[in-house]
């Protein structure tokens, strides 16, 4: 933190990431968000959620990327079982693009440890192991009651206790120790730069004013790295 003055916050519409960016801005840390809607899967209401989280928790930016394309040919790509992996570096790559763009030093998320899939230890490395920016955990030795109790305290509970949008595209049986060499064979059947790309064509940040949020005007488009 003493290097540190902006970071990435990966927004979802549940608990944890709220909560997480919450302690980060606590100790001084400069928190944007990036919110990965499953659009046009789904319909909007997760990016609604997030936009009030951010009103809450008075973010100054928040980016909306719409992945629901690209977690579809993922899924339709890659061997199934592996799906929450691979769709969670996919928005860490996003989320590093974001970073780039806001001059942030890091990315906050609100995985915490022990957790099934995508958060096993295992899991944790081979996501890491995308990231151009260093990804920072604040709630990974919490315990669930913990943070739903930070949730109501900081004023975020009742937002993120509503119907959460479910990943219809995962597996019933999601893989818990995925090997980078396992993550990396699959990721090579579906063309990953093309699908970040594509997600980050025409995002821009929607800057709080008020009670509402107002789009800035679309950048170049980006190269992802």
């Amino acid at each position: 933190m003493t290097l540190a003055t902006k970071g990435v916050l990966l927004l979802s519409g549940g608990f944890d990431s709220p909560v997480a960016g919450h302690l980060m801005a606590e100790q001084g840390l400069d928190v944007v968000a990036a919110h990965f809607s499953l659009e046009p899967i789904t319909d909007d209401a997760a990016a609604v959620k997030a936009r009030t989280l951010s009103r809450i928790l008075r973010l100054p930016s928040l980016y909306v990327v719409r992945v629901g394309e690209a977690f579809a040919e993922i899924a339709r790509a890659a061997e199934r079982r592996f799906y929450f992996v691979l769709t969670k570096r996919l928005m860490v790559r996003l989320a590093d693009a974001v970073a780039d763009r806001e001059g942030a030093q890091l990315l906050v998320t609100g995985e915490n440890l022990g957790q099934v899939s995508s958060q096993t230890l295992a899991s944790l490395r081979a996501i890491d192991a995308v990231a151009r920016h260093p990804i920072v955990r604040p709630l990974i030795g919490f315990d669930k009651q913990e943070i739903m109790e930070r949730a109501k305290a900081i004023g975020t509970y009742d937002v993120s206790k509503g119907p959460e949008i479910c990943d219809l595209l995962g597996p019933p049986r999601p893989a818990t120790h995925a090997r980078i060499e396992q993550i990396l064979a699959e990721e090579a059947k579906f063309d990953v730069h093309g699908l970040t790309a594509a997600c980050l064509e025409g995002v821009v940040p929607e800057k709080f004013m008020g009670d509402e949020f107002v789009r800035a005007v679309p950048p170049r488009p980006e190269v992802p790295r």
